[in-house]
């Protein structure tokens, strides 16, 4: 979202934002619940359903991730819906909140697009395909009326079925992740997670050894992550293309 853009909205004077650009606009404001429903009433929309850990997103663990500049760092429900992120995650990762429906849900990305699988080592996908699984179940098993676990278990059945059949229960609370990143290549970080009190939300860090390669690697994207930043800010061309992308 271009600056121009941003002001014509305060102003009144844009055309009607979509959802996914409230949705964005809320998650980078920072809003609470009643403040995200508020501005979509005032756009004319309906305020999305609360439900589950995608409230709104924990205050104590937004305070931790701003404390966390060096390392990416993301806040999920429970339903692998990532509620916010720092730039470090944004440079490993890429933004993960234009996403919409179930493809919100890093669960339903994993079994679904072919581009999420490959950005990890094919001989980890087994693993990373059973815990993703065992985290849905155990979602379930606190809230089974939820809709959308209910609806990622019934779009994805067909995807995990033999996992699904195992009943295996339990939350990854630390890991070791291997990444396949364009700019750095394979990088290999631990997956440490710290949850709420309600166990809703998660604050997810990703962590060099010390010593690995990975340190540098971290260094690295952290480099270009400001690059793209300031060549966001001050190249024409950049603004055109933001441009070019607004609704009319």
């Amino acid at each position: 979202m271009s600056p121009d853009y941003y002001a014509r909205l305060e102003q009144g004077r844009g055309p009607q934002p979509s959802v996914t650009m409230l949705t964005a606009l809320a998650r980078a404001l920072r809003l609470t619940i009643d403040e995200r429903d508020h501005l979509f009433r005032l756009a004319g929309h309906h305020a999305p359903p609360r439900i589950g850990g995608d409230e709104h997103v924990s205050r104590g663990l937004l305070r931790l991730l701003d404390g966390l500049p060096g390392l990416p760092a993301l806040i999920a429900s429970d339903l692998n819906v990532v509620l916010a992120q720092n730039p470090m995650a944004d440079a490993l990762l890429g933004e993960q909140a234009h996403f919409h429906g179930l493809a919100r849900s890093c669960t339903y990305r994993w079994f679904t697009d072919p581009e999420l699988r490959g950005r990890h080592p094919a001989e980890d996908h087994e693993h990373e395909s059973r815990a993703q699984v065992d985290d849905l179940r155990a979602t379930l098993a606190v809230r089974p009326a939820d809709p959308m676990a209910r609806k990622l278990v019934g779009a994805l059945r067909a995807e995990f079925a033999e996992l699904w059949g195992r009943h295996d229960v339990a939350i990854r609370r630390s890991d070791r992740k291997r990444i396949l990143h364009p700019a750095v290549g394979l990088i290999e970080l631990d997956f440490d997670v710290l949850a709420t009190a309600r166990q809703d939300q998660r604050l997810v860090v990703y962590s060099p050894a010390p010593g690995s390669a990975a340190v540098s690697q971290l260094e690295l994207l952290a480099v270009l992550g400001q690059e793209r930043f300031a060549l966001s800010r001050t190249d024409p061309r950049s603004e055109a293309r933001t441009d070019r992308n607004l609704p009319d």
